[in-house]
């Protein structure tokens, strides 16, 4: 049995072999973030300074708003701080990317990278100004007669938390970001030395051909003939 035919020895549904992952971090934190900016280069044209309108569903409400703070307009007078954090989430992620071989994780980090990111675009250049940024909110939860139901956010604010929800899933469910349960090593050898060596490689030639009275040939002396004397 070759090397490539014998099954492998150690983890069972681990492949260290499998492709990276950092395409898709890329693919949804871009995807995150170019949906985020979009959102609110219409928000604040076409909503700014007007009343929020009703959608027709009753519960769901844009609107334009300002948030000096965190998601969901938490703490709001640390402005600076969280444009300090987002900054150093973003650098994490990217740093992370090389070793990710987990789509799942790739998803889950990508939405988080993608909404931070498009938060900080608003601190770094939104009045009132550089690292001060006010970031823009417009989607609002409320009941029909306008009553709050939760804190105004946006698409990034989204991305963050559902990125978030997923890779704490992943860290609950044992999953690794190199796509490997959580207590599997890597194997650095993904087929294994072969203990029994490799084969023997086959004679070209093939095997000989019989005798055509298909007995084996001699390999000794001839045996004179009977009565002991040579024939002429």
């Amino acid at each position: 049995m070759s090397a490539s035919s014998r099954p492998r020895p150690g983890r069972s549904g681990a492949d260290p072999a499998r492709p990276k992952r950092g395409w898709v971090l890329g693919v949804t934190a871009a995807t995150v973030l170019a949906l985020d900016l979009v959102s609110k280069i219409v928000v604040v044209a076409t909503l700014r300074g007007e009343p929020p309108v009703k959608l027709p569903s009753g519960y769901l409400w844009l609107t334009h708003a300002r948030n000096p703070g965190a998601a969901f307009s938490f703490a709001e007078g640390a402005t600076v701080l969280f444009t300090a954090v987002a900054a150093v989430v973003v650098v994490v992620i990217i740093r992370t990317a090389a070793k990710l071989r987990s789509t799942a994780w790739a998803l889950a980090l990508g939405g988080v990278l993608g909404g931070a990111a498009g938060n900080l675009v608003d601190r770094l250049f939104r009045s009132p100004g550089p690292l001060r940024g006010h970031v823009v909110d417009w989607i609002s939860l409320r009941t029909p007669d306008g009553r709050m139901l939760f804190p105004i956010f946006n698409l990034a604010d989204s991305g963050i938390v559902c990125g978030g929800i997923l890779a704490v899933l992943l860290a609950v469910l044992g999953r690794e970001m190199d796509g490997t349960r959580a207590g599997e090593a890597p194997d650095p050898d993904p087929a294994g030395p072969d203990p029994a060596g490799p084969d023997p490689a086959p004679d070209p030639a093939g095997p000989p051909d019989p005798p055509e009275d298909g007995l084996a040939p001699s390999t000794g002396p001839a045996a004179p003939p009977r009565g002991g004397e040579p024939r002429p």
